[in-house]
């Protein structure tokens, strides 16, 4: 490790070498538009750049996307160049602070939020990880007309008890359609408390090829993660009144106070291939300017290659508004094509455009999955633990899992004539899955498998201004599946209000799902359980969105039924709530300017109708005061601020060791996390491609109440000095 600072600094100096004169500051992301403000997809345009041989000489333009996992259907998203709010990008509690977790960098983590809690992932011991772990749906892929390479490097504290985390993600095409790259992520915590230090590893690689009428996205990613467990400290007041614990005489230094657990560790290994590629069928069409087919034509002009276009595997961004505002705040995304009926000049007029218009597709998604989870442990106090099956005075606890899920469907594409108002996907999905258990006899091995073959279909409407709506589902057919079912619908309109733009959305689901294998079976030394009895979860959401942009706001409201809910009881074990709860949420994000002043706030409000069993806090506040200036000749921009995070107290789920999992704390010596405001300060700089932050986490610990815990029983880092840089290349 103490080389990582050196390796780094050459992996820099390396880069810097390249000749990237010829690359400009703002590079125009998702391309250009056609004339009704659609992205435009470079598989439906001619080869316009077949004729350059100099690439070097080329402004360097590039666009990013994300994939349904299911149809491999694409997304457009503002390329990773914000230049706002860096400083939060690597905080385990999220850019505003809306996560509960172990203090660490790295260290598991629980949303306060309950409609931003995510579906559980195939394993149960990932889904606290996923500030480090990401699904295929989370990749972004990149299409550009020169190499695009970023690396990041975060660091904070001291040699002892700091942090550091190294990114990098390069990617080349070979040609305007073929792409292929690979991203590193590597990070070390080492810990403020004493045993908790985690070490997580991923390397992948990538590639695409979106061709007219063949397209194709592939991934592979190998995740390793290593994490010490503490049991967090065996006292609160070391924290709360330091005075009581060492007769007034010091207080404790982080490193010194004692924990629970030594010796003891948590590894997840887990690696996933994710292949979808589609066929096309359709035809070629000349259009003139105005957009109107004609027979024949009299002039082509072709459109630029790498322009992203409405097709049956490009879809809106699920966030446009939000994200088309903070994409042009920070010049990735250019505006909409203004509207060709308006200035035209004569000569236009006979300009004619050839385009690919698919009709059908036909798609094939495959996904292979294998994890690995560990847990050892040498020393364990007696009342740690209530339960010990094997009578061993250590554990060794480990599981295995393995699964294939292919999917294939047929699309039928909206419009490729005027009638062709919205798409229509159908489709079909198996998934076969292998684990492996430890038996009581600690001599064999308990296996399970499962099998799971729904069927489904989406119908959806993504082209155009004003409406797009999405209704997909699915229902079970064999198997375990049988008896489960999705039905999800969105539905956005766009329209304008006096000189503003003014976006709706409504959100819907109703599921009913069977647990995870993982919540129904597990072995290991103080924990075992079989529960096929089990019952479906069944779920009702409904949400709706408000978004104004002149007045900077964003107004959500939801409410959502859960029957069955399953959660884990104060036992650690897995467990069903024969009722129904209720949550209601609200949320309201503002942001005010004032000159060279802001302040971006937002506000949740969330009600559970059982606390017991579902608990969450009434109340989340994030508010980020700053000063926003450009300098020297508007190319450097500086924000400069400080930002508070608070959450209402409230008796929050506490953390298991030997599973990995959030509970609900024991009837016994229940405690209440929140009601203590965290401050950071931080100046944050984005000078052309490179962005720097400098930051002071948590500088109001000692002043008022010192509550400061994430998790019952874990406190979070003392004051911390933190720096970041990101450096984007284009060469």
């Amino acid at each position: 490790m103490r080389h990582l600072p050196l390796f780094i600094t050459l992996y820099f100096l390396f880069f810097l070498g390249v000749d990237v004169a010829q690359a400009q500051d703002r590079l125009p992301m998702g391309g250009n538009r056609d004339r009704f403000g659609n992205q435009v997809d470079p598989s439906t345009q001619p080869d316009s750049l077949d004729n350059h041989t100099d690439v070097q000489s080329l402004p360097p333009k590039l666009y990013m996307w994300k994939l349904s996992e299911t149809l491999g259907n694409r997304t457009l998203v503002p390329a990773d160049t914000a230049n706002l709010n860096f400083q939060n990008s690597n905080l385990v509690d999220g850019m505003r602070g809306e996560y509960n977790f172990l203090g660490n960098l790295g260290s598991p983590r629980l949303s306060r939020i309950f409609f931003e809690r995510n579906a559980r992932v195939g394993s149960i011991f990932l889904e606290p990880l996923r500030s480090f772990y990401f699904t295929p749906e989370d990749f972004y892929f990149t299409n550009s007309n020169v190499p695009y390479t970023n690396l990041s490097y975060h660091k904070g504290g001291d040699k002892l008890t700091g942090e550091e985390r190294f990114k990098s993600y390069f990617s080349v095409n070979a040609n305007k359609r073929l792409a292929f790259g690979f991203n590193i992520d590597y990070l070390y915590g080492r810990g403020s408390y004493a045993n908790q230090s985690t070490a997580h590893f991923n390397a992948g690689i990538f590639a695409s090829y979106i061709g007219q009428r063949y397209q194709m996205q592939a991934l592979y990613n190998n995740f390793v993660m290593k994490m010490n467990e503490n049991g967090g400290i065996t006292d609160d007041r070391y924290i709360t009144r330091p005075e009581d614990m060492a007769e007034g005489h010091k207080e404790y230094e982080s490193s010194n106070i004692p924990v629970r657990l030594s010796q003891t560790t948590n590894r997840n290994k887990q690696f996933f291939v994710y292949l979808t590629h589609r066929y096309r069928l359709g035809f070629h069409r000349t259009t003139d300017s105005r957009g109107n087919p004609v027979a024949a034509p009299k002039k082509v002009q072709p459109q630029a290659p790498s322009e992203p276009a409405a097709a049956d595997s490009l879809v809106h961004p699920a966030d446009s508004v939000g994200a088309e505002r903070l994409a042009l705040q920070n010049d990735t995304l250019p505006s909409a094509a203004p509207d060709p009926l308006m200035g035209m000049r004569p000569e236009e007029a006979d300009t004619l455009i050839e385009e690919f218009v698919p009709v059908t597709s036909f798609i094939h998604t495959l996904k292979i999955e294998r994890s690995r989870h560990s847990y050892q442990s040498l020393q364990e106090p007696q009342d740690m633990y209530a339960d010990n099956y094997f009578e061993l005075p250590y554990s060794r606890d480990s599981t295995y899992s393995f699964s294939v899920k292919n999917v294939l469907g047929i699309a039928l594409l909206e419009g490729f004539n005027k009638y062709a108002k919205a798409g229509l996907t159908a489709y079909i999905s198996h998934k076969y899955s292998r684990y492996e258990l430890m038996a009581l006899d600690r001599r064999s091995i308990d296996r399970y498998t499962e099998q799971e073959v729904f069927v489904g279909g989406e119908l959806a409407k993504r082209q155009g201004k004003t409406l797009h709506y999405t209704l997909e589902g699915e229902i079970g057919t064999m198997g375990k599946a049988l008896g489960q079912f999705e039905v999800k619908a969105h539905a956005d309109l766009n329209f304008r209000l006096w000189k503003d733009t003014v976006n709706v959305r409504l959100r819907g689901a109703i599921t009913n799902t069977l647990p995870s294998f993982y919540l129904r079976h597990y072995h290991s030394n103080h924990f075992f359980w079989d529960n096929e009895q089990m019952q479906k979860e069944f779920r009702t959401r409904l949400e709706g969105e408000l978004n104004i942009d002149r007045w900077n706001t964003n107004l959500r409201a939801g409410v959502e039924n859960v029957k069955h809910y399953t959660y884990f009881g104060t036992s650690a074990l897995p467990e069903q709530h024969s009722g129904n709860i209720q949550v209601l949420s609200a949320t309201l994000r503002q942001d005010f300017r004032l000159g060279i002043l802001h302040l971006d706030s937002e506000v949740a409000l969330q009600q559970s109708s059982n606390q017991t069993v579902l608990p969450l806090p009434s109340l989340s506040l994030y508010s980020n005061f700053y000063l926003l200036a450009k300098l020297a000749k508007k190319v450097l921009t500086v924000q400069l601020g400080a930002d508070v995070r608070y959450f209402s107290a409230y008796e929050a789920p506490a953390y298991m060791p030997a599973t990995q999992q959030f509970y609900l704390q024991p009837e016994e010596g229940r405690v209440q996390i929140g009601g203590y405001p965290i401050v950071n300060a931080y100046a944050n700089l984005h000078l052309k491609r490179t962005r720097i932050y400098v930051m002071m986490t948590h500088i109001n610990q000692g002043m008022g109440g010192r509550n400061y815990f994430m998790a019952p029983h874990y406190p979070i880092n003392p004051r911390q000095f933190k720096i970041g840089l990101s450096w984007n290349f284009y060469d």
